[in-house]
């Protein structure tokens, strides 16, 4: 590690929980303390101080993204009550007697990526994959180029996927 002086370290720490990336660090080590280290060793010195950089763009990339994110889907780190969650977010109708002959299973090996997965046969007959991934986002897999299930069973396949869930 750099030979910084118990000042110069608390300079960095500062910079750090600021924001600062390793960049900016190795720049103002240049320009405000006169200590020349490459990007490897101000790397290194910030590991080694135990520092923890914080990365605007991809926290800002996440929270555009959550924005964007469906309304009745809450993020995973959001904590809350299941009866304010039940408030917030009713229950879909249950389908029409004529529609809705929907099974849904769970996979006993989640696929790679997916927080849980599992099957679903829609009333039309059409066997597809799902996978819920760690942002919350329902998605189809090995689904046929196209298609889109039937309107009336996605009331059903949600209520079936809480109550697998719960």
């Amino acid at each position: 590690m750099a030979n910084l002086s118990e000042q110069q370290k608390q300079a960095v720490a500062q910079w750090a929980s600021e924001g600062a990336t390793l960049n900016d660090i190795q720049s103002r080590l240049k320009d405000e303390l006169g200590v020349i280290l490459t990007y490897f060793d101000t790397r290194l010195l910030v590991l080694e101080m135990g520092l923890t950089l914080r990365d605007k763009k991809k926290e800002e990339a996440e929270k555009a993204a959550a924005k964007k994110a469906d309304p009745e889907i809450l993020p995973p780190e959001d904590t809350v009550e299941e009866e304010a969650l039940e408030d917030d977010y009713p229950l879909p109708e249950p389908p029409p007697a004529d529609g809705g002959n929907v099974q849904v299973s769970l996979d006993t090996l989640t696929v790679p990526g997916a927080m849980v997965s599992g099957k679903v046969t829609f009333s039309d007959g059409t066997n597809v994959g799902w996978q819920l991934d760690q942002y919350g986002r329902l998605g189809l897999r090995d689904a046929p180029i196209g298609y889109q299930p039937p309107p009336q069973d996605i009331p059903d396949f949600q209520q079936q996927l809480q109550k697998l869930l719960q």
